[in-house]
């Protein structure tokens, strides 16, 4: 435990309301609290090797390989499966059944029969049978464009041009990097407790940043050249998202508070601190790599393209206010606060960034050894007082309006993903999942009054059961509930999309619409040369200028 002299000081932090709204989870950006750079952290510090042990791919980029490295005293493995993919077969929807690539993270270093085992049942994903020593399922497509590109370029003895890996910033691309026993993988309380594997979604970080490893070797295999070092760097891994992710935020109000809370201490941490002339340096150093990213990041989406343009143009006048800031570094947030969402959020990023000694001990909070943990309320009234202080975004919702109820989420049979259906318009209703936390709140809310006996209420009316338990939840974790009505005709998927990525450490936002974007992961980051040397941390937003 800390010693009182050795807490930070720290600002107010920013209140659930204002940060817990859709609109603004959905103008996130990676930090260095995101699991993809504290895994990597990790990583470098252990100055971790990772060895090619297998390569048996043919001329074609057919074949498996088998990567290997050692993580917090545990040996992993990424067995890689290519096999060929007609280009009409090619897809990035989660109902595809073949794809490029197939990939298993297994636990510890597989012998030839496991291997064999993992070569035949990977490619078949959903389909195929899985054991507990298989921790992470995934597969991907190639980017053809770029990937044929960067072969045809090697083959000529020259390198890829640097302007078409920023606007593509991948080899492949992921449509799903599946974890916690999907389809018969290893559970996640088998491995939580491992140095290195404990933080959230650490196993799939590190499925992920081997994968990119493969997707570099294969290139350079079919093209018999090497890369150069700093394009190298700068091909990180795409990913297709889409609604699956999303309901992740509303089922686990506790994880999704421990990522808030972090975040928003770390941010009320560094607003406590005054500006001094080397954190100014290193701020405006990398608010030019931010500049130098946000030039990059091009979509075709001409709305969502509209904000990348205003952030461009919003992002000079930060630089300004860092320059010529004096005193706490609070008063530089606040100027920051009369900015678009998204460079405010941009902002809140970049101050992280530059205080490692003050945010990086978060992240050790940020997975939830123990689940939820609530106070029981004492009476009725208790209850009422609660939802009044805590849901009054809920209690004004009109649910007797058509828009208001526009929205239903279901569970698809046939993949058994989250989808999401019109109720006007589409039949399923009745096998709604309840993630209509500001509906089932109002109806708790007008069910309860002050003098009821509380025991004898829950008891006869367990339909209410879910929103009291919500209402407990979010009085002990203030930042567990997004502030939104998600059956709402103005609910957008993307935002809760954006926010999970972000906290992945995704970048290059790319929605496809409402429900699906794609992004990169891991563009910037170190190679395994790089880790084995312990440098594994300054990547923030790092292009090929940086």
């Amino acid at each position: 435990m800390k010693d009182q002299a050795d807490i930070p000081k720290m600002t107010a932090m920013r209140p659930p309301s204002q940060v817990m709204r859709l609109a603004r989870m959905g103008a996130m950006f990676p930090t260095r609290l995101s699991f993809l750079r504290v895994l990597l952290r990790q990583l470098a510090d252990e100055r971790s090797k990772m060895t090619r042990t297998v390569w048996a791919i043919d001329d074609e980029g057919f074949g498996h390989a088998v990567y290997s490295l050692t993580l917090g005293g545990h040996d992993y493995s990424l067995v890689a499966v290519s096999s060929a993919l007609p280009d009409e077969a090619r897809s990035d929807r989660v109902i595809a059944t073949a794809w490029d690539t197939a990939y298993v993270l297994y636990d510890g270093k597989p012998d030839q029969d496991e291997i064999a085992r993992i070569v035949a049942t990977a490619p078949l994903q959903e389909a195929g049978r899985f054991t507990e020593r298989d921790l992470v399922l995934s597969r991907a497509n190639k980017s053809v464009r770029l990937f044929s590109h960067i072969v045809d370029r090697l083959r000529a003895g020259q390198q890829p041009d640097a302007a078409l890996i920023n606007q593509v910033g991948y080899l492949m691309r992921t449509t799903a990097v599946y974890g916690n026993g999907k389809f018969g993988i290893a559970d996640r309380g088998l491995i939580e407790d491992r140095p290195g594997l404990s933080g959230p979604f650490a196993a799939e970080m590190l499925t992920v940043w081997m994968i990119r490893t493969f997707t570099h070797d294969l290139a350079e295999h079919l093209g018999g050249g090497a890369l150069d070092q700093d394009l190298k760097r700068h091909l990180g891994i795409g990913n297709a998202t889409g609604l699956g992710m999303a309901p992740f935020l509303v089922s686990h109000p506790v994880l999704l508070n421990n990522w808030m809370l972090a975040r928003e201490t770390a941010l009320a941490r560094v607003r406590a601190q005054e500006m001094r002339e080397d954190k100014r340096t290193l701020l405006l150093g990398n608010v030019r790599r931010a500049a130098d990213h946000l030039a990059e990041w091009a979509v075709p989406d001409p709305a969502h393209q509209s904000r990348i343009d205003k952030l461009r143009q919003e992002w000079p006048r930060i630089e300004a206010l860092i320059s010529n800031h004096v005193g706490a570094i609070d008063g530089l947030f606040r100027q920051g606060e009369t900015f678009s969402l998204e460079a405010q959020e941009l902002l809140v990023a970049l101050l992280i960034e530059a205080f490692p000694e003050l945010v990086d001990d978060l992240a050790a909070g940020m997975h939830d050894p123990i689940g939820l943990c609530t106070r029981p309320f004492d009476d009725a009234a208790d209850v009422l007082q609660a939802i009044e202080a805590l849901y009054g975004w809920a209690l004004d919702v009109d649910f007797d309006a058509p828009e208001a109820q526009h929205q239903f989420w279901y569970v698809s049979a046939a993949k058994q993903e989250p989808r999401l259906g019109v109720r006007s318009a589409e039949p399923g209703a009745d096998l709604e999942s309840p993630l209509d936390i500001a509906r089932r709140v109002q109806a708790l809310h007008r069910a309860l009054k002050p003098g009821m006996d509380l025991a004898a209420f829950r008891k006869a009316h367990p339909e209410h059961e879910l929103a009291l338990t919500r209402v407990l939840t979010n009085a002990v974790h203030p930042y567990s509930e997004i502030q939104d009505n998600l059956i709402g005709e103005d609910c957008l998927p993307i935002d809760m999309l954006r926010c999970k990525l972000a906290f992945f450490g995704a970048t290059k936002f790319d929605p496809k619409s409402d429900r699906w974007t794609r992004i990169t992961l891991a563009q910037g980051a170190p190679l395994p040369e790089d880790i084995e040397k312990g440098i594994g941390d300054d990547w923030w937003l790092k292009g090929l200028t940086a």
